[in-house]
């Protein structure tokens, strides 16, 4: 056995090792907590701020001295601005309606702690679980149950790591006054300047006839409206008690509130499974779990991205938010006092109308001003070669293979420089590919290969004369080598890459989920393919959460363009959405366009690396002639079998690639007579086409 001496000398060693710092995205989250920009903290560490991104993401680390000045700062903002779930020095105790598991014998010494049995109250109905768990967040010390719970009839409130909870409401209005004094259930704000997220309370059919709310909404104007009218007796007991409705009303995600008092918010969401909350496209199979599965699917969802606020789509918006607050803390130079302050980098608190181009046709700026100049067209592909434009030889090819792009709208989101402020106007400018902004400029005629899409339109058809791009599509013009000379332009001075931290979350989210479903970055191709086969079946709740996560990032997107609704509108009319910050169709169209850019680069890529051209593209999917059935068969790789850099390559990351499906090729060959797009039909099914709405 080893002596004092010999394990204090260990110890010191590895004392004296040089320090470690947190990885690269804990770095950028607690700069970003502390309200510190990067050029800022460039100039405290004697540094260029592209030296601080390359500490960011991983691209670089400091060397001595510059590494313990950068280890010292993050572990003072570390204590600070402890991660989401890290306890703070005091903690609450457990409120006594806490239902735990009966207590067990003590373990003999010398033996092992056994494992607390699951809760009685209701076994869940999934028995699957991953081998290996992932070490689970401790809770905020405020909201000791976690940031949300799955409430029955019979008063069982299921929240997340297998607590439940005694709930005695019988009515909305004592289930919210449970829910902010009693039931712990919250979670802590995801920056500094933000907002705590309110406590989540998600009713079963059961539970929603318990509290006097019906068990579907019954008759046409509530199907349609999908709300309780105001004249419904649960609605007139949230007035009594003076609680209010938000203008959406009693629907399937109903927020009920009162003014908040001082900073504390008064607020709690209520979702109604049976009335469709949980939409099945983006929560596959959620809705009919047990409420205890139910749990732990949101459970992770909210720990990971966001405590759901609505659709995947309201909560993908409500994350850009909650991650790039409008507001911040300012003093007053006048009084002396802490008031609210715009929060650089954010969109503010003011709505902003787009320039007239960015707009939509109904849009007031367009009707009121009678524009007729056109508009953006930045859309996701959907093209299909023409079937006279195939090869014998490909024809003679046994498969068509679908690959799809992973998230490419997040991958797309990275990095990406947006306009914060209102659009001006200029006519003749030269173009500057730094700018982001919209750019009315003929790109007609610049000439591409027939068998590959063209890059500047969603339909791949060569352009006919001017038309409005978005900044990265007539970058792209210019770096095939192309002259370009735009006619007008609104662009915007203040610029920021607002969706860097929306994107860093959504990222992580989704490799740490498809990590726990055993699809890992260190994998080689053969085995990330196998992994990608069955990631699915290893745990159907977080292949849900996947699903859910994906769906965020895509109606994210859409939101930021989001059309007007409802039989009795009419063009001109301003709808809500446009009182949003967030409406922005200018930075929609940017994603969009980035991540068209990037698929038709890797496109011409692996055209120059295989000879191989598309036979269709559905915004994120490609499909491609094979001589085998896996992309093995038809992916560029060197001679020392690593992935040729350019084309597409296999991964779980965003932008990366995963198979889409396999087909005859005879099979695709009459889909595209016919008119069909294959890459729609490649798995079997007809799938969506991803327009960012």
């Amino acid at each position: 056995m080893a002596s004092e001496e010999e394990l204090f000398a260990s110890v010191d060693a590895l004392l004296e090792e040089e320090p470690q710092l947190p990885p690269p995205a804990e770095r950028a989250r607690l700069r970003e907590a502390a309200g510190i920009t990067q050029a800022r903290l460039a100039q405290a560490l004697k540094t260029t701020t592209q030296t601080v991104k390359n500490y960011e993401n991983g691209r670089s680390e400091p060397k001595s001295p510059r590494l313990e000045a950068y280890q010292r700062l993050l572990r003072g903002w570390s204590e600070k601005y402890p991660a989401h779930g890290v306890p703070a020095p005091s903690r609450q105790e457990a409120p006594k309606t806490v239902v735990v598991p009966p207590a067990a014998e003590g373990p003999k010494p010398g033996s092992a702690a056994p494992t607390p049995a699951a809760p009685e109250r209701r076994p869940a109905a999934s028995s699957r679980r991953p081998a290996k768990q992932p070490p689970q967040p401790v809770s905020d010390a405020r909201f000791p149950h976690g940031p949300l719970a799955v409430l029955d009839a019979d008063g069982s409130a299921y929240g997340v790591d297998g607590i439940v909870l005694d709930c005695p409401a019988t009515s909305v209005p004592e289930l919210v006054e449970w829910t902010l004094h009693e039931s712990g259930v919250g979670a802590a704000r995801l920056h500094r300047n933000g907002k705590d997220s309110d406590p989540l309370i998600v009713l079963t059919a059961a539970a929603a006839v318990k509290l006097g709310l019906p068990e579907r909404l019954e008759g046409h104007e509530q199907r349609r409206n999908l709300r309780l009218p105001d004249d419904h007796p649960v609605v007139q007991q949230v007035k009594k008690a003076k609680w209010q409705l938000t203008q959406r009303g009693f629907g399937p995600w109903a927020r009920v509130y009162r003014k908040a008092q001082g900073t504390q918010r008064q607020c709690v969401q209520l979702a109604v499974l049976s009335w469709g909350a949980l939409d099945e496209r983006s929560w596959p199979g959620v809705a009919a779990m047990e409420p205890a599965d139910i749990a732990r699917v949101l459970g992770v969802y909210a720990r990971r991205v966001i405590t759901p606020r609505g659709s995947t789509a309201v909560s993908g918006l409500e994350l850009m938010t909650a991650l790039r607050p409008p507001t911040r803390a300012v003093r007053d130079e006048t009084t002396g006092n802490w008031v609210a302050g715009h929060n650089p980098g954010s969109l503010g608190t003011e709505p902003m109308d787009p320039a007239p181009p960015e707009a939509t046709q109904e849009h007031p700026v367009v009707v009121g001003s009678g524009w007729k100049g056109g508009f953006l067209n930045e859309e996701a592909y959907q093209w299909v070669r023409d079937v006279d434009l195939l090869s014998d030889e490909e024809c003679h090819l046994p498969y068509a293979v679908g690959l799809d792009l992973n998230t490419a709208f997040l991958a797309a989101a990275a990095r990406l420089t947006v306009g914060l402020s209102a659009p001006d106007h200029f006519h003749g400018p030269q173009f500057n590919p730094k700018i982001p902004g919209s750019w009315l400029v003929d790109l007609s005629h610049v000439e591409l290969d027939p068998r590959l899409p063209s890059p500047f339109t969603p339909t791949g058809e060569r352009p006919d004369g001017p038309a409005w791009y978005q900044t990265h599509t007539v970058a792209y013009a210019q770096e095939l080598g192309y002259n370009v000379q735009p006619l007008e332009a609104y662009l915007r001075r203040e610029t920021g890459a607002y969706l860097d931290p929306w994107h860093d979350r959504l990222k992580t989210a989704y490799l740490d989920t498809l990590a726990d479903l055993g699809v890992t970055r260190d994998l080689d191709d053969r085995a990330f393919l196998a992994a990608m086969e069955r990631h699915k079946d290893a745990d159907p709740a977080l292949a849900a959460v996947l699903g859910a996560i994906k769906a965020t990032v895509k109606g994210g997107i859409g939101k930021l363009r989001e059309r007007p609704q409802g039989r009795r509108y009419r063009d001109g009319e301003r709808w809500p959405a446009l009182e949003r910050p967030t409406w922005r169709p200018d930075i929609r169209a940017a994603v969009i366009s980035k991540a068209r850019v990037n698929m038709h680069r890797k496109l011409l890529n692996m055209a120059k690396l295989t000879g191989l051209y598309p036979l269709a593209v559905l915004s994120d999917c490609v499909v491609y002639p094979s001589p085998g059935p896996s992309p093995l068969d038809f992916l560029p790789y060197a001679a020392s079998g690593k992935p040729q850099p350019g084309g597409f390559r296999l991964g779980p990351s965003p932008g990366l690639a995963k198979p889409e499906g396999v087909q005859e090729m005879l099979w695709a060959v009459d889909l595209m007579e016919k008119g069909y797009n294959p890459a729609r039909h490649i798995k079997g099914g007809d799938a969506v086409l991803d327009e960012g709405e």
